[in-house]
């Protein structure tokens, strides 16, 4: 079996992703893995072409990355403090893509995320994060599905 020394989690800082902590540590634990928790920003440079200045849409989305890393820290201290070298990433641009960018930069050896996101119209519109990695995914891939994880 594949030794796996790199896991990859991506987050949506949600209560979702809490209810995925405890497969990362397992699985960390067993392998003796270093864990990289990533955070996806979206960026909102198509509303330039609806006369939405520039200036505001990049003071938003660096509010919203600035954010981002402050919540991902303090995600990090409560639930991985036990878990030297655990390693926060908070990237800008579509969640899928920029998961798979990161697995392939950072050496990756495993993507552990869940299956949750958006329900309904919103994940017609958008689809699923889930299913556009597991597709793309140059690694194995754990799923979890948050709302029946026990």
């Amino acid at each position: 079996m594949k030794e796996f020394k790199k896991i990859l989690f991506p987050v949506d800082l949600s209560e979702s992703s809490e209810k995925i902590v405890p497969y990362v540590q397992i699985v960390a634990k067993k392998f003796e893995a270093k864990i990289h928790i990533l955070f996806a920003a979206r960026v909102f440079q198509y509303l330039t072409s609806i006369y939405v200045p520039h200036l505001s849409i990049n003071k938003f989305e660096r509010e919203i990355f600035e954010g981002a890393e402050k919540k991902l820290y303090e995600f990090i201290d409560k639930y991985f403090k036990e878990y030297p070298g655990t390693k926060p990433a908070v990237v800008a641009g579509d969640a899928s893509e920029e998961i798979i960018n990161y697995v392939e930069s950072q050496g990756i050896d495993l993507i552990i995320m869940g299956t949750h996101g958006r329900k309904g119209l919103d994940k017609a519109i958008f689809g699923s994060v889930a299913e556009r990695v597991v597709k793309a995914a140059p690694v194995p891939v754990m799923v979890v599905n948050p709302y029946k994880a026990t």
